[in-house]
């Protein structure tokens, strides 16, 4: 437990720390844009919010408490799955500094409307339109996989959830503003990842 507490710690100050400042060293921009308002963007970026500030409380809670007080879930409590679960965290954190590193100044949490960035359509985003997204959802099964309990499994229903959600609102405002760019770019290139089913513009 010692250790996925010590990865997640590296995990949010590679992935969220780290890039949010060197963005705002360099240009003065804040990369932290979720809202509060209500409405489907001020839902998810609460919901977000919450599970970000859960998160390392969350894994300390199982290093010093039974397990039995998560719901533990026997029958996935395997070596090969926790080796899997562990593989699948340590890809998918290189997969998002790789995606975080080709948006460059466009990276940012959330939509934003005052300094919008370009579109990115190359490295990881050749494979994923969210490839960043896609690497969250990716990371937070591997939690699950290494902790298999109800409780990492709500924790992972919930913030697909919210995975989906933002998603959906993003490629929204993207296609507001990058309009025919952004369709032919859609029609290459899958929501998630290549075997899935492209969209039409």
């Amino acid at each position: 437990m010692r250790a996925l507490l010590l990865y997640y710690t590296g995990f949010l100050i590679l992935v969220f720390v780290w890039p949010t400042l060197r963005l705002w060293q360099r240009t003065g921009i804040n990369a932290l844009v979720v809202t509060f308002g209500d409405d489907l963007h001020g839902y998810a970026g609460r919901g977000f919010r919450l599970l970000l500030a859960c998160a390392l409380p969350l894994l300390g809670a199982h290093g010093a408490l039974p397990a039995g007080v998560f719901g533990p879930l026997p029958w996935l409590g395997h070596t090969a799955i926790s080796v899997t679960g562990w593989c699948m965290l340590l890809t998918s954190m290189l997969w998002i500094v790789w995606a975080q590193a080709i948006m460059g100044r466009s990276w940012r949490i959330g939509i934003d409307n005052t300094h919008p960035g370009t579109l990115v359509a190359h490295g990881p985003f050749r494979m994923s339109r969210n490839p960043i997204f896609l690497g969250l959802r990716i990371n937070l099964l591997g939690v699950f996989l290494v902790i298999p309990d109800a409780t990492t499994l709500c924790v992972f229903v919930a913030a697909e959830i919210l995975l989906q959600v933002q998603v959906r609102l993003e490629e929204q405002y993207l296609a507001a503003r990058h309009g025919a760019a952004y369709a032919d770019y859609r029609g290459r290139v899958a929501r998630w990842f290549g075997w899935e089913m492209r969209e039409s513009a």
